[in-house]
């Protein structure tokens, strides 16, 4: 445990539910004892204090973020201090830069990092390790499905976590990104960190 309380907490956690693999982090933070809710609309988002964008397909979820009129309000928010946990394709949406995204997809530059999209390979080439966090006094099983590659770090972002050469566990101010899904992790610890800025 690294200190988040596990008795009911009145601070709300907003999980995009747009597209993708939101259930599965609501459902980590209900274990923790915080009130998780799915955000779809700005009126979601208006009611929660920190924010998850889940893995999923970084293209589709951009399209969705014009049309359900969320991204305007979400970048609002994270320039605002907000904390936000961005994994696989939440951290894709979360970079300064896609290095081979479409020319129509929008990312939200709140984190000073270049990304490349499906790094690792195709469905196929998933893959699991043990990774090494900073702040946990364990390994982290991380499982890497279809992940994108940090390319590049700025000078401000703070790398927590390595897989071979690669930062996988990024962050700056209020925000946090994973190239991996820890909410499939069977293992609480990763968003216990992200809680402990909120």
């Amino acid at each position: 445990m690294i200190g988040v309380s596990r008795k009911k907490s009145a601070i709300k956690i907003g999980v995009l539910a747009l597209q993708g693999a939101f259930e599965r982090h609501q459902k980590v933070f209900q274990k923790l004892g915080f009130d998780a809710v799915q955000v779809r609309t700005p009126a979601d988002l208006a009611k929660v204090d920190a924010f998850v964008m889940p893995g999923g397909e970084s293209t589709t979820m951009s399209q969705l973020l014009e049309s359900s009129e969320l991204f305007d309000p979400i970048g609002r928010r994270i320039k605002n201090g907000m904390p936000v946990f961005g994994t696989c394709a939440g951290m894709i949406l979360l970079s300064k830069k896609i290095l081979d995204g479409r020319e129509d997809q929008l990312s939200f530059e709140a984190i000073d990092i270049d990304v490349q999209r499906n790094a690792y390979g195709r469905q196929i080439d998933s893959f699991e390790a043990e990774i090494e966090i900073d702040s946990l006094d364990s390994s982290f099983h991380a499982v890497f499905i279809r992940a994108p590659r940090i390319v590049s770090l700025g000078s401000e972002v703070h790398a927590l976590a390595y897989c071979g050469d690669d930062v996988v566990l990024a962050q700056q101010d209020n925000v946090m990104v994973a190239s991996f899904h820890p909410e499939l992790a069977n293992d609480v610890r990763l968003h216990e960190l992200f809680l402990r800025g909120v």
